[in-house]
C-alpha cells in the first residue's frame, strides 16, 4: 500500500459508482475506543460481502481522509483512511493505519466477491 492519492483514489472510486460491487469495511478493536473507569472499551464494525450500488463516491480531508458512498437510501462513510492500492484484480483497498502502523479501519471495494478464508484467497 502507498499514502492516500486523492485524485488516484477518487478515479479509482469512480469505476464502481452505478454497479453492483461487493464491500469490505471494518475497524478494528481500538479505533475508536473509549477509556471508562480506566479500561479501554473494545469497539468494532465489520461487514464482508455487502453487495451495494451507490450512485456517487467521494474522498476528502487532508491525511486522514474520509470516504462517502451515497446509495439511494442513504450513506456508506469511513474515516480515516491513510492508505490505497488498487491490485492486479482491479479490486480498491482503502486502510487507515495509526502511528505505529496499526489497521484502524478498511474499506475495500470488488466486483467479484471477497474470499472468506485464506484458502479461497490463494486458490
Amino acid at each position: 500500500m502507498k499514502p492516500i492519492d486523492v485524485q488516484a483514489v477518487q478515479a479509482a472510486l469512480n469505476r464502481f459508482v452505478g454497479d453492483d460491487v461487493y464491500l469490505h469495511l471494518e475497524t478494528t478493536n481500538g479505533a475508536y475506543a473509549a477509556h471508562r473507569f480506566g479500561q479501554p472499551m473494545a469497539v468494532c464494525a465489520y461487514i464482508r460481502n455487502g453487495r451495494v450500488r451507490f450512485e456517487r463516491a467521494a474522498i476528502a480531508g487532508n491525511r486522514p481522509y474520509r470516504v462517502g458512498l451515497k446509495m439511494e437510501q442513504g450513506w456508506i462513510y469511513a474515516e480515516g483512511l491513510t492508505d490505497y492500492e488498487v491490485d492486479e484484480k482491479g479490486r480498491l483497498l482503502l486502510a487507515g493505519h495509526d502511528d505505529e502502523g496499526r489497521l484502524a479501519v478498511a474499506l475495500q471495494l470488488s466486483r467479484t466477491p471477497w474470499p472468506m478464508s485464506a484458502l479461497e484467497e490463494e486458490a
